[in-house]
């Protein structure tokens, strides 16, 4: 993983000019150091993400555009336009676009951990089960789902 530097990754561009598709979803990273790493992300319509776990990671959520509604620690709950949604590591969470059109928002972890190389490898994988698997391995643990759906 490179140091931070001082550069502007350009609106609708990733880092590399690159952008990853997961499970429908589009990533786009917009920063990486050991420290942190960020990338904005576009939930198209009835898409989510299941209940996981990062064991060695915060994790943040701002809402550029939407809403999306979460179970945050086994409570639900809806962030909407602007709102900031904390997930400190160890706290199962997971989230859902239910409002009929894409939803727009900027996540970042810190530390790093293994996200970029995770998104890397999961690009394009069309089948859940073996991206649950795979993410395994770069310390994102997805679980038994939670008691309610939100």
């Amino acid at each position: 993983m490179k140091k931070e530097t001082p550069e502007i990754t350009p609106s609708h561009t990733g880092l590399d000019g690159v952008s990853w598709n997961v499970l429908g979803q589009v990533y786009v990273p917009k920063q990486s150091s050991e420290d942190s790493f960020a990338w904005h992300a576009t939930f198209p319509e009835e898409t989510f993400v299941p209940p996981h776990t990062h064991p060695f990671q915060d994790e943040y959520i701002y809402v550029l555009d939407g809403q999306i509604d979460l179970i945050l620690a086994g409570e639900k709950q809806t962030a909407r336009t602007g709102d900031l949604v904390r997930m400190p590591r160890g706290i199962q969470h997971a989230f859902y676009n239910n409002t009929g059109k894409a939803v727009h928002a900027l996540f970042w972890a810190a530390p790093a951990g293994k996200l970029l190389e995770l998104y890397q490898r999961i690009h394009n994988v069309s089948n859940p089960a073996e991206v649950v698997k795979i993410a395994r391995e770069y310390d994102v643990i997805f679980g038994p789902p939670v008691s309610s759906a939100a």
